[in-house]
């Protein structure tokens, strides 16, 4: 099997680049490849090749293979995701890329908004090695391959798992891959899934991109500096410290913030040189708990151990939120948000009115949601602020989601795991009986908006991208562009 990584994942132009390769000998030609609306091959070269063992402990340390190519980033490289193509000689196809790395701006631009790429999240469903968070590490090296179909799938197979037909979740998989190859995972983290989608969308209606990794807004401090607006797609569920204090701060200081995404900073995690970790289900065997730093436990960011929820940051939260069209979570609904408030600047030019499905022909509500404490004033959600949303949040649209439990659950508990309603009830509410259990089981997917410094807009959904094509899809989407990164 073909397999390959990059250190670093993040570099500037003229920084250098270092390929790990495994693959058949004795020779291979690699590609590097700036992804996007047309992908342009930047770097060609033969190289000689030697397949390597995946070690026993790669989930954790990393592969630590020789390294096979180092090279410059060209000073005219735009700032993207580059993926790395391996073909070992006498193969007419290459194989799906496995390697991939991002070129930062030179000279960042406020008109050129920043797409930070969620690749704590792919680092987190990454089980090249055998092992992942979902089943049973606690840590995960950025120092290996990405499990294959995270960068790219044949034809997208697989490519959602709230698919059009309600129920469905993954495909059949035997040992963890699908008949294509694929990592069963490919489906629920990965640049080919969402951020992709919304890269080749955004270039091919004008919009001018730079790129970051999740890393970076803890690694580099100026990175935020001067910018407009700051965007996160698709599934971004894993936060470091450092990454929420940039982003809020940026926030704070009036810069804008467009989460078109869902799960968002569900758990938080540590990063140390090339390893990330989360004890999740099992925060109670972190070090951390019960010292003067406690506050870096790596569980939910709505533990009151933290004492810091995301809702403060996004306005959601996963644990008022769930899955939709998953398994036995709302397998039959709509796939689309009911709007509340179509007099929001956000729908202006979409034609929607009180009431009206958004999205429900592309299913843009499904897979995972985040949602805020609601109540009912005359007649339209608004959110009460007791889960610590802002103050002014505007609850634009909603749609059901409702978070795994025993009966619901398409897949094991990991070691040490608990269901996600049951934990939730614990950590929020303090038990995990039926009464508290019920005052968590119904959740949404919450399209909603504040403004505090800056503007905050999320979908509170990790697929909406897919709906992209849809005209109103389309509107809203350019409508937040426009505003918060245009200035318009």
């Amino acid at each position: 099997m073909t397999l390959a990584y990059c250190q670093p994942q993040s570099v500037l132009p003229g920084d250098e680049v270092t390929l790990h390769v495994s693959a058949p000998g004795p020779t291979a030609t690699i590609e590097v490849v700036g992804d996007g609306i047309t992908p342009a091959c930047v770097l060609r070269q033969d190289v000689r090749v030697v397949e390597h063992a995946i070690p026993d402990d790669a989930p954790e340390a990393g592969c630590r293979w020789p390294a096979t190519l180092t090279f410059r980033v060209g000073e005219d490289w735009r700032s993207g995701c580059y993926l790395v193509r391996v073909t070992p000689a006498g193969v007419a196809e290459p194989a799906l890329p496995t390697a991939f790395f991002v070129v930062r701006a030179g000279r960042p631009s406020a008109d050129r908004m920043l797409l930070v790429l969620a690749t704590n999240t792919w680092n987190a469903y990454n089980d090249v090695g055998g092992r992942n968070y979902y089943t049973g590490s606690v840590e995960a090296s950025f120092a290996r391959p990405l499990g294959r179909g995270m960068l790219a799938k044949p034809d997208e197979r697989g490519a959602r798992l709230a698919s059009i037909a309600p129920g469905t979740f993954v495909d059949d998989y035997v040992g963890g891959v699908s008949e294509h190859g694929l990592s069963m995972w490919h489906g629920m983290a990965g640049w080919a899934t969402w951020e992709r989608r919304f890269a080749v969308w955004a270039e091919g209606a004008g919009y001018q991109l730079d790129y970051a990794i999740n890393a970076d807004l803890e690694r580099v401090p100026d990175l935020l500096e001067g910018r407009r607006l700051y965007l996160s797609v698709g599934h971004d569920e894993y936060w470091s410290w450092g990454m929420r204090d940039a982003v809020e701060s940026f926030v704070g200081a009036g810069g804008n913030a467009a989460f078109f995404s869902g799960n968002v900073c569900y758990w938080q995690v540590r990063l140390a040189g090339d390893v990330q970790t989360c004890f999740k289900h099992r925060f109670r065997e972190d070090p951390l708990l019960g010292t003067g730093r406690e506050r870096f436990t790596t569980t939910i960011w709505a533990d009151p151990i933290l004492g810091r929820p995301e809702t403060q940051m996004t306005g959601v939260s996963f644990t008022r939120g769930g899955y939709s069209r998953i398994a036995g979570s709302v397998p039959h609904a709509s796939g689309g948000y009911v709007v509340h408030r179509p007099e929001h600047w956000a729908f202006e030019g979409t034609r929607l009115r009180f009431g009206d499905v958004l999205g429900a022909r592309d299913v843009v509500v499904g897979y995972e949601c985040d949602g805020c404490e609601l109540a009912m004033v005359d007649g339209r959600p608004v959110a009460t602020g007791r889960d610590g949303c802002p103050a002014g949040f505007e609850v634009l649209a909603t749609a059901p989601a409702m978070p795994f439990d025993r009966h619901t659950t398409p897949l094991e508990l990991p070691p040490g795991g608990e269901y996600e309603l049951e934990f939730h009830a614990q950590r929020l509410l303090g038990d995990d009986s039926v009464e508290s259990c019920d005052r968590l089981r119904y959740g949404h997917a919450v399209l909603g908006c504040y403004t505090r410094g800056g503007t905050v807009l999320t979908t509170g959904c990790t697929d909406w991208v897919h709906g992209l094509g849809d005209p109103s899809v389309d509107r809203i989407t350019r409508n937040v562009l426009d505003r918060l990164g245009r200035g318009a």
